[in-house]
């Protein structure tokens, strides 16, 4: 049975997640900190671990950004089939709910409507809007805030197929090692492995949003997550930069199929302000 609902609806949901997501970092990152924290070896870098957490949890009792710079939109909606739109463009509504969000919670705007003359928007639109269908008669919405400095050192090649797992792991270190503390860790490093250009970039996305500690359930991606956070926290970089065993507290790995030519890899970093949050309606 179709399910009918006014665009509208989303706006207030929308404005919500976007605070939510900006104060309250989730348990599941906490507690990696917090576990990071435990093992870490320097004291520069236990001691950062230490700043990071108590800022985290200030952050949440006052009900404030956790991070002055508070990203630009990202918006995934995951849309069921058996919903019918009324009202406004769906994408207008998305663009309003992260308007009011932004404004309401006192979050700083850092969209320029044009890449060369710089201007900024004022209001933090527009976001990047990700609908996907899938089955059912719900809407699950998902807001994640990407901050500039992790944002801005990912990367993205085609591999020659020959190069093979050697090959991806290897472009994926340098990439890591190449970002440094630029990323403010301890980083969680998303990748995406095959599809298109595009596909692949968004795979590498989505990967941030898997629970830390959750394996891919393909054997051999799972394998190389745990190689690769193995090397990569043997580079020192340590909690922003400031050196130690904690770099990176998880790695992600998603997959495509992909054309015979092609091994495209892309990797997105997240910085140690892993912020986003869901709802359903």
């Amino acid at each position: 049975m179709t399910r009918n609902m006014d665009t509208s609806e989303v706006i207030e949901v929308i404005a919500d997640l976007c605070k939510k997501a900006c104060y309250e970092l989730n348990d599941n990152l906490i507690d990696a900190l917090k576990k990071a924290y435990t093992q870490e070896e320097s004291p520069y870098g236990k001691d950062t671990l230490d700043l990071l957490i108590k800022n985290a949890e200030y952050a949440k009792q006052e009900q404030i950004a956790c991070c002055h710079d508070t990203g630009t939109a990202v918006v995934i909606m995951e849309i069921g089939q058996e919903i019918s739109w009324s009202g406004m463009p769906l994408v207008e509504a998305v663009y309003a709910g992260v308007r009011k969000g932004y404004e309401e919670g006192y979050l700083r705007k850092s969209m320029v409507r044009d890449p060369l003359d710089r201007v900024n928007t004022g209001d933090n639109t527009p976001c990047v809007f990700h609908p996907e269908i899938v089955p059912g008669d719900k809407v699950h919405i998902t807001v994640m805030p990407k901050g500039g400095g992790s944002e801005n050192m990912g990367a993205f090649t085609t591999l020659v197929p020959a190069v093979g797992e050697e090959g991806v792991k290897d472009f994926i270190m340098k990439t890591v090692e190449y970002a440094g503390g630029m990323t403010c860790p301890p980083i969680i490093v998303g990748v995406g492995v095959g599809g298109t250009m595009d596909k692949c970039a968004w795979l590498a996305k989505k990967a941030l949003l898997r629970p830390i500690g959750e394996r891919n359930p393909v054997p051999h991606y799972a394998r190389m997550e745990e190689e690769l956070l193995e090397k990569i926290n043997d580079l020192g970089i340590g909690p922003l930069g400031m050196g130690g065993r904690t770099t990176a507290l998880d790695v992600h790995i998603e997959y495509f199929p992909c054309h015979i030519t092609a091994l495209p890899v892309a990797v997105n970093l997240q910085c140690h302000a892993s912020r986003h949050a869901s709802a359903e309606i």
